[in-house]
Formats: C-alpha cells, structure tokens, sequence
C-alpha cells in the first residue's frame, strides 16, 4: 500500500503544482499512477503462482507415468518366466506405488499452497484497490480545497 500511496501523492502533488490545472485532471492523474502502481504490485504477487499450478496438475500425470511403467516392467518380466511368482512381480508393483505416492506427495502440497497463496493474493487485491479508491476520495476532496 505504501508504493500506492506514494506513487499517488507524489503524482497529485506535481499535477497540483502546475498553475491552471483541473482539480478532476490532476485526481485522474493521481489515479492512474496508482493504477500502475498496484498492477506493477499484483504482477509481482503472481509472479510464482503459475509455477505450484503446474506443479500441483502435471504431478500427478508424471506419478501416473512411473505407475505404469513399473507395471509394464512387471509384465515383461512376467513374459520372460515360465512360472509367475511374487518376487517377479514384486519389484515392478513396487516401483509403481513408488512413482504413484512421488506424484501424490509434490501435487498435494502444491495445490495447497497454490490455493492458499492464491487465496491471499486475491485478498490483498482487494484490500490495495479498496485503498486506492478511499485514498482517490480523500485526493478529490482535497483536490477541490
């Protein structure tokens, strides 16, 4: 808030400034620095979101892989033996819950985090545009002091 609010009242003090400007020309101006202001501050907020959203959506797919690879290990394994036996099998079921709970433990947690930091992303949006509008009330009652 406090880049908002500099980036603001600096603009409005420099527009006012100016001899023969408009209380609503210099209001507006304020405003669209604090505009920026909070886009410049909500892209920095977002930066690494995308990063725990692809981690929490292709986890699972990547665990699903190695789950099916093991499997398919098992198979040929299988293929190879005149009798089938559990230490055959064994290694490549296992291998395959491996790769199952690596996906399940890095998707889990991310789409946990994504949710909870995007969660709080979204609330300090809110809170910077409702301070924005209140500081744009107080700059236009001044404005026209």
């Amino acid at each position: 808030m406090a880049g908002i609010f500099q980036s603001g009242f600096s603009e409005f003090a420099r527009l006012r400034k100016q001899s023969g400007t408009d209380p609503r020309t210099v209001v507006e101006g304020a405003q669209r620095v604090m505009r920026v202001a909070l886009s410049r501050e909500t892209d920095d907020l977002e930066t690494h979101l995308s990063f725990l959203a692809t981690v929490g959506s292709t986890s699972p797919y990547v665990g699903l892989f190695g789950t099916v690879w093991g499997i398919m290990n098992s198979f040929r394994s299988l293929g190879n033996a005149q009798q089938a036996t559990l230490s055959m099998v064994a290694p490549g079921i296992a291998e395959a819950l491996i790769a199952t709970a690596m996906g399940l433990f890095a998707a889990i947690p991310a789409v946990i985090a994504y949710n909870r930091y995007s969660n709080d992303v979204e609330r300090l949006i809110n809170r910077y545009d409702n301070f924005l509008e209140e500081f744009s009330t107080i700059l236009q009652r001044q404005a026209h002091v």
